[in-house]
């Protein structure tokens, strides 16, 4: 059977929540006052604290005069009302931001913070992580998981332990999965087995709002001093999408290769190597650089003038930084587009304008960069001519993952 860990309060203690929440409603009664686990409401979406409007469904015919979500990874199924849970966000918030100086943070698990098989899918050439330690490969942090049904290995990312240690000085750390919550749980023992970094904080696919999709519904903050980290926006709602550091994807074993198209190289676990960036580092080590930079702008009294610490907006500040990654860049594309597609509709010039470049048609002396995709191409000419960087394609998503400009030289065109 797959261990469960026990799961504590989304705050740092349950009598603080349950006196917190009996002072909001006026309660001198018990626990079981507080409407756990209410059938009744069925509460699909509520209202966000950036004032946008979200309808909400009911069981039932009656009219409500409050709507409620169930918060299922806090003990017992607790259900709160929208007055409860905007008193409870603003007040976590405001206690991280005043008293700790303390963003929030949410992690994906899968291909974000690790990378996990079935021991039964595992290729020929894996089969030495099921019998080998680690001193006879290698490689950190592989684990054997039992579930109910069958055993899975877990890879956990390079540089993990410092990353959560670190970040957790500076933001409240959440998991947030669409995987079920057994299996939160158990990754979550994994990645903090003292529980002294997540707290208990583990959101899984049953507990979200949203069928197939993330929302920050379910967390106890405000979506102002919310930063996400997952390996794509895509399974977020529209309205948290500002949040969202992408990542790019861990694949460590061959079948999460195979499951997203990568089938041609040889995966890190046959290689008996692991991730590394272009520099030879972790790529969660530039991801704490980044976080590190977030957190300093926000708090940074000169950066965000003028606007008290309760008010302020991560998602602002994301958009600073991004907009400084290729600040000064003048870019053309060059056979990179279907010809049926205006260029300024596509996903990579919208990318490079969000990244701080001006984007153009045509090529002039002011032109820095010919992305390109290959050097035969007029305007590639034309750039080796005049002396222009070219590069393929790769060079704005790498600086788009890595939140810096990469040197131009490591992205030749051909």
């Amino acid at each position: 059977m797959m261990s469960v860990a026990t799961v504590s309060p989304i705050l740092h203690n349950i009598d603080n929540l349950v006196g917190y929440l009996k002072r909001g409603r006026g309660l001198d009664s018990d626990y079981s006052d507080l409407g756990l686990i209410d059938q009744r409401a069925k509460r699909l979406k509520v209202e966000t604290d950036v004032g946008i409007s979200r309808e909400a469904s009911f069981a039932f015919d009656e009219k409500p005069r409050f709507s409620e979500v169930r918060f299922g990874y806090i003990p017992k199924g607790l259900v709160l009302r929208d007055d409860e849970i905007d008193r409870l966000r603003n007040e976590n918030t405001r206690n991280l931001l005043l008293n700790h100086k303390k963003l929030h943070l949410v992690l994906d698990l899968d291909h974000t913070l690790l990378n996990t098989t079935f021991l039964d899918e595992m290729s020929p050439d894996e089969e030495y992580l099921k019998t080998q330690t680690q001193s006879d490969h290698s490689l950190q942090y592989v684990h054997i998981v039992d579930t109910p049904s069958r055993q899975l290995m877990t890879k956990l990312r390079p540089y993990i332990r410092t990353f959560l240690v670190q970040a957790s000085q500076m933001f409240e750390l959440s998991i947030y999965t669409m995987g079920n919550r057994d299996y939160a749980l158990e990754m979550a023992k994994l990645l903090d087995p003292g529980n002294h970094i997540f707290g208990g904080r583990v959101i899984s696919r049953s507990d979200s709002t949203e069928t197939e999709r993330k929302s920050l519904d379910v967390l106890l903050a405000r979506d102002s001093a919310v930063v996400i980290l997952d390996d794509t926006k895509n399974v977020w709602t529209n309205d948290n999408r500002d949040n969202v550091i992408v990542m790019p994807r861990y694949h460590f074993f061959r079948s999460s290769c195979q499951k997203f198209g990568l089938s041609k190289g040889t995966p890190y676990s046959e290689l008996k190597t692991d991730e590394c960036d272009r520099y030879g580092g972790a790529y969660l080590a530039n991801v704490l650089q980044l976080l590190g930079y977030i957190h300093t702008i926000f708090f940074n009294e000169v950066e965000l003038q003028g606007w008290d610490l309760i008010d302020r907006d991560v998602r602002l500040v994301l958009k600073i930084l991004k907009k400084e990654v290729l600040k000064g860049c003048k870019i053309v594309f060059s056979h990179v587009f279907p010809s049926n597609v205006e260029a300024n509709t596509h996903p990579l010039w919208k990318m490079a304008e969000q990244l701080g470049a001006t984007c153009s048609t045509q090529v002039d002396p002011s032109v820095t960069h010919v992305v390109a995709a290959n050097a035969r191409t007029q305007k590639s000419c034309w750039a080796v001519k005049e002396g222009k960087f070219l590069v393929n394609p790769q060079w704005i998503h790498s600086a788009n993952f890595m939140w810096q400009k990469q040197p131009e030289d490591n992205f030749p065109c051909h």
